[in-house]
């Protein structure tokens, strides 16, 4: 049976935060899971701020500051919104990254759910610092969504069509299990797609149009087999294109809520999921779940 026990919630009560809160309380809701709230306080995102308030502090004055503001954010965030449901509210202190990855570890966190980026004296930390740190190193599902600005409401947040992106590497297993197992809690039709990249000027190592062709019904073929395999309906879709751009292609086509794809070590097969990871969540019309 697919669940979701425990869900990791980093807040920096931005827009693009509260945007992402929506999901949150979806997911929540949806699966009766416990809820972390957790807001790390980077003393040096602080001082490179440059606010005059920090100004002439000690990194130990900016630290105590820093929580006691946080602390006392965290004490009325999302109290409405989330006094149904098991919630904990945590603040710590130190690097971002490490901080959410080790409070997932010791929590034994099934999902962590967060936004690309959000506040405006965090934007260095766009996608490629605590967001890929995050997708580098945490052993769980990660969550994240794009122009969580523009969020829809509460109650318009639904998943009809979950995409599953797989390059039929050891991890696809997992992947599909994945979006599976969500779809159908979901009711939702699952749709499986594997990209074949398109060589281009400079690219030796893809592949070019001909070749795609050649051998699309082959990997379609294989995909099938894999779906039979585990006993998992799906709309296998294979095509030829830069991965990233062809899956936020076929997520806009398809009109997809859910995009779900895999990470990892082994992630280096046909589709080279690995190395397309931080695009695929760049560029997807709707929220990634990295497995």
């Amino acid at each position: 049976m697919f669940q979701i026990k425990k869900i990791l919630f980093p807040v920096d009560f931005s827009a693009a935060c509260l945007g992402a809160s929506r999901y949150v309380e979806a997911f929540t809701g949806r699966f009766q899971a416990e809820l972390t709230l957790l807001h790390v306080v980077d003393n040096s995102a602080y001082r490179a701020w440059g606010t005059s308030a920090y100004w002439g502090m000690s990194g130990a004055d900016v630290g105590r500051e820093g929580v006691k503001w946080a602390r006392e954010e965290m004490g009325k965030f999302l109290t409405e919104e989330t006094k149904h449901f098991d919630v904990k509210r945590e603040v710590l202190e130190g690097d971002a990254g490490q901080q959410i990855v080790a409070a997932a570890r010791r929590s034994g966190v099934d999902l962590i759910m967060m936004p690309t980026h959000g506040l405006s004296v965090f934007r260095r930390y766009i996608l490629g610092s605590i967001t890929a740190k995050v997708l580098h190193d945490a052993e769980c599902a990660v969550w994240t969504g794009t122009h969580m600005e523009n969020a829809p409401p509460l109650d318009a947040i639904a998943f009809p069509k979950v995409l599953c992106a797989v390059d039929l590497g050891p991890q696809s297993e997992r992947a599909l299990r994945w979006a599976a197992g969500f779809a159908k809690e979901h009711s939702a039709e699952l749709i499986v797609a594997n990209i074949i990249p398109v060589r281009q000027a400079g690219q030796a190592r893809y592949f070019d149009q001909g070749f795609v062709a050649d051998i699309s019904n082959s990997v379609r073929q294989e995909l099938q087999v894999l779906l039979n395999n585990l006993g998992i309906t799906a709309r296998p879709i294979v095509v030829g294109g830069e991965p990233a751009k062809a899956l936020s292609g076929i997520a806009q086509s398809e009109r997809v809520s859910q995009v779900v794809i895999a990470r990892g070590a082994a992630a280096e097969g046909l589709g080279r999921l690995r190395t397309q990871a931080y695009a695929i969540v760049r560029s997807s019309p709707c929220p990634v779940v990295s497995v």
